[in-house]
């Protein structure tokens, strides 16, 4: 008999996340592979508004660093997981198209 997967855990350690952005890390922590996922600083950038994106950008250790961009700002998120960059931007990409 095999035991449930164990999910990963969302950090929320600051008051203020871009708009949507929650609903999809929250999903993504509920993914097998996932250990953790920290909603990092938020700031405000140049640009025109888009709708939100999420994409894979470095290494760090034990997983990897993604911006997320929407409406005139950007959020770093650090996810620790075992998946590689190709396959995280991919499960990442899946779960916005629920939102």
């Amino acid at each position: 008999m095999s035991s449930p997967q164990k999910s990963g855990r969302l950090v929320l350690n600051h008051s203020t996340h871009i708009p949507g952005l929650i609903p999809v890390l929250t999903r993504l922590a509920d993914q097998p592979g996932i250990q953790t996922v920290t909603p990092g600083r938020l700031a405000r950038v140049k640009g025109r508004p888009v709708p939100l994106k999420i994409r894979v950008t470095v290494p760090i250790t034990g997983g990897h660093k993604m911006q997320a961009r929407s409406k005139g700002s950007v959020q770093e998120v650090f996810v620790v997981t075992s998946l590689n960059a190709k396959e995280l931007q991919k499960l990442v990409d899946r779960l916005q198209k629920k939102n």
